[in-house]
């Protein structure tokens, strides 16, 4: 087993999730980085990371599909023999309007943005109640989970059921010593933002409208995402953290 301890991040070759790894690698941590696609995005990520000291397993998976999950805490368990923190940063969604939205929209954007999280949960929670070591689980969700942003429905309803999944599980693992909570971030400029066809508009919406006179940054995320993950945050249960600038609070 891992003298030190072990963090699993979803959707960690780039972006936000990337950030995560990157700052809990700074603390230590040994990391699981998973991807879903480029092969040389995650090495190019692994390698980056491994300069900070720490032992890096690279796995690539779709995480809505459940034998591949499987597959990857397999591997998990045969590299570190452990597992302390799951960050469930791995998203996707189709960007449309409501009415053009097909079967294949919906299921796609549920079984990666939910099935996804509670399988990676469940399979996480289980290695952490085995070891009685306790453990912490956080997942990002957006503020389009309680406010309408266009062409958003897909994600956003995900990502409502996100925060929903968030509390249930916070509750059934408390008793474990298992802390599960979640952080939402308002519009953050990242490779994911380019799918959307009014990026442009969001982007300098949000700019002129936030409170704090500039847009979230993907290490703002990251440090919210790391607070919840600490001692410092023993007593936060079942939460969703903002993390916006203060733009949510406008109408």
């Amino acid at each position: 087993m891992s003298e030190k301890k072990v963090a699993l991040i979803t959707g960690s070759s780039r972006g936000i999730g990337k950030r995560i790894a990157m700052k809990l690698a700074e603390k230590g941590y040994n990391i699981v980085l998973n991807y879903a696609r480029s092969r040389s995005k995650a090495e190019e990520a692994a390698a980056e990371i491994e300069k900070l000291g720490v032992e890096v397993l690279t796995f690539k998976a779709n995480i809505a599909k459940k034998e591949k999950v499987e597959e990857m805490f397999q591997a998990i368990d045969e590299k570190f023999g452990r597992m302390d923190i799951l960050v469930n940063n791995a998203a996707s969604g189709v960007l449309r309007p409501l009415l053009e939205l097909e079967e294949s929209h919906w299921d796609w954007t549920m079984d990666i943005n939910n099935k996804g999280m509670l399988f990676c949960s469940q399979l996480a929670a289980e290695r952490m109640k085995n070891a009685g070591n306790g453990g912490a689980i956080v997942s990002l969700s957006s503020l389009g989970s309680q406010r309408y942003l266009k062409n958003y429905t897909t994600v956003g309803v995900s990502k409502a059921a996100v925060e929903a999944l968030t509390r249930y599980l916070a509750v059934e693992l408390a008793p474990f010593q298992i802390r599960v909570n979640a952080v939402s971030g308002g519009a953050v400029d990242t490779d994911a933002l380019t799918h959307f066809p009014n990026r442009e508009e969001l982007l300098s919406d949000a700019i002129s409208r936030t409170p704090a006179g500039r847009l979230v940054e993907p290490d703002d995320l990251a440090d919210a995402v790391l607070f919840l993950l600490s001692e410092e945050a023993k007593m936060i249960c079942g939460q969703t953290i903002v993390v916006d600038g203060g733009i949510s609070l406008l109408t």
